[in-house]
């Protein structure tokens, strides 16, 4: 197995960036890049810490992540798991990049920067859903922002409804869970879940 190792190495093999995948790299939000914020209903988190590194999906109508100005996004925290894994890491290491993600759209919109956790009365209150506030919000100072073209969404045929897949053809989730919980209800669990999830998402 050759690995490469370096970054002279890598250079070699790719040469230099094109020059419009540098120009489209900014420290701010411009006017289409908060466009695109706008419209996506869902954005992954990524952030490290020294207990690990963290990728997490953000989900609510488009939107709801929050364009205080065009260096600064809120982005409310809603009900989940409580691992609150990225959330740890944020306050050991508040770099952080963002991943916004547009339903039929083949480009996506990545964000660097540092985040902040809030719980400011009025800030929280900016993201209720019906009178239900999020425990938290994470605010992200933009450091760069930049976008991908759609070649990986092209050659993945994510929007393709011909390539999705039906739900019964992967293991549910209370089988996933079964699997490293001995003893584990999944029946039981796979039952009820539709229900849970509706009456906690906010």
């Amino acid at each position: 197995m050759t690995l490469l190792t370096s970054a002279e190495a890598l250079r070699a093999i790719y040469g230099e960036p094109n020059p419009r995948s540098v120009a489209k790299e900014i420290t701010f939000l411009n006017e289409p890049y908060q466009a695109f914020v706008k419209a996506s209903p869902f954005v992954i988190l990524a952030s490290s810490g020294p207990d690990g590194i963290d990728c997490s999906p953000k989900g609510d109508a488009a939107g709801f992540v929050q364009i205080i100005d065009e260096r600064t996004l809120a982005i409310p925290d809603r009900p989940g798991n409580n691992r609150i894994d990225n959330l740890l890491n944020i306050v050991a290491d508040p770099r952080v990049s963002l991943l916004f993600i547009v339903p039929g759209v083949g480009e996506t919109l990545r964000v660097n920067g540092r985040a902040q956790i809030s719980i400011n009365a009025e800030l929280l209150q900016r993201f209720a859903v019906a009178n239900k506030l999020p425990r938290t919000v994470v605010l992200i100072s933009v450091e760069s922002a930049y976008f991908h073209c759609s070649k990986s969404v092209v050659r993945s045929q994510l929007w393709d409804p011909a390539k999705h897949l039906p739900r019964g053809t992967l293991p549910s989730a209370g089988d996933m869970i079964a699997a490293v919980w001995e003893g584990f209800d999944s029946k039981t669990y796979d039952r009820d879940l539709p229900a849970r999830v509706k009456n906690s998402l906010y």
